[in-house]
């Protein structure tokens, strides 16, 4: 097949899938291309990876703007003449859909509905916007339970499942003492680590809160990994609320070493398809706490606490219990174990692969 993935964000998470599902299926021999603005970090794993890269300029928010971007994506689809295009994330979504119309069988793949990120009364446009795209969808992608029963509220009944799945050949256990040599953390450091862009949906002051609260030791440290908007406001907070104890490390590609160096890994997000960060930090033995958005309780297991979403008393406790030792949690081997068997990438990229076979065949 000729397949075309189309994804704005270029940053983090969804990037990250993008990235590894286009050389996974290059890999089983699809011709593969991804359109995307040029200059960010999928671009250049794109180019690092020989995977061809369509340069597409389109902001990351709708806006005035989209006509444009949607016309350009147009051309680009007439220029590669995909089997079928697979559209990421709510901007993609949108512009992707507007442009083809259902010319080429459309795969849609939100990483988390967009109206869960509005306020009304764009949530509500966003809500009847989904309606008016799945005529132009042939399959929406869920990586959720939570994100398929949303698309039944939406009125799409055409969906499909997946969640997201870890490389573990890139995420396995490194040595602990090393990754802190290396990072400059003391030895007997007890640290909390959250990675994510630093946004609203990410919940870093939640977390900023319940961590002041609850980390009563002076060996204590909280590592924020990742770039975004919000990091000012953020420091802000820190400061505002007497907690030298956190560390920002906003250049970070690869947060491997972070993982190897904490003790407990949190996702404090406000609302999330299916985040990939829990599965990474388990796939190198860490346990996860956070709140319960996107599937987290199913995803995790016995692995760490899910919390109730939005509730910064219990994930102080959850965060207290862990610092306390009491939290009964599985080792680092068998936390890593767990994430082998359940959510390896391979597999749901080849759940992916095969309904996108399977969705070319119908439409020929």
């Amino acid at each position: 097949m000729r397949i075309l993935h189309v994804s704005q964000p270029i940053e983090a998470g969804v990037a990250n899938v993008v990235r590894d599902l286009a050389d996974h299926q290059s890999s089983l021999g699809h011709e593969v291309a991804v359109a995307c603005p040029d200059g960010g970090h999928l671009a250049r794993e794109l180019r690092s990876r020989e995977i061809t890269h369509l340069p597409w300029e389109a902001t990351r928010n709708p806006g005035p703007g989209v006509l444009r971007e949607s016309s350009a994506l147009r051309r680009l689809v007439g220029q590669f003449a995909p089997d079928l295009v697979h559209l990421h994330s709510t901007k993609a979504g949108l512009a992707g859909r507007l442009a083809l119309r259902g010319r080429v069988p459309t795969m849609f793949e939100p990483h988390a509905w967009g109206d869960w990120a509005a306020s009304e009364p764009v949530a509500t446009a966003i809500r009847v916007w989904e309606k008016i795209g799945a005529r132009w969808t042939d399959l929406t992608i869920c990586l959720s339970e939570a994100e398929a029963a949303h698309a039944v509220r939406l009125g799409i009944h055409r969906t499909i499942t997946i969640p997201n799945g870890v490389d573990t050949s890139r995420f396995a256990p490194r040595d602990r003492a090393r990754a802190r040599r290396e990072l400059g953390v003391d030895d007997g450091a007890r640290v909390t680590l959250c990675v994510g862009r630093l946004a609203h949906q990410k919940g870093q002051d939640l977390l900023l809160r319940s961590w002041s609260a609850t980390a009563t030791d002076p060996g204590a440290l909280l590592v924020l990994v990742g770039g975004g908007p919000d990091e000012q406001a953020l420091r802000a907070l820190a400061r505002e609320i007497g907690e030298s104890r956190v560390r920002f490390v906003t250049d970070c590609d690869d947060p491997r070493d972070w993982y190897a160096a904490a003790d407990v890994v949190v996702a404090p997000s406000r609302w999330e398809g299916a985040a990939l960060v829990p599965l990474e930090a388990m796939a190198m033995g860490r346990p996860v706490v956070g709140f319960d958005v996107g599937g987290l309780a199913t995803t995790i297991g016995p692995n760490g606490a899910a919390i109730e979403p939005g509730d910064v008393n219990g994930l102080e406790n959850a965060l207290a219990k862990i610092d306390r030792g009491d939290a009964r949690l599985p080792g680092a081997s068998a936390i890593t174990a767990y994430v082998s068997e359940r959510h390896s990438a391979r597999v749901a990229f080849d759940q992916i692969t095969a309904a996108a076979a399977r969705l070319v065949e119908e439409k020929a």
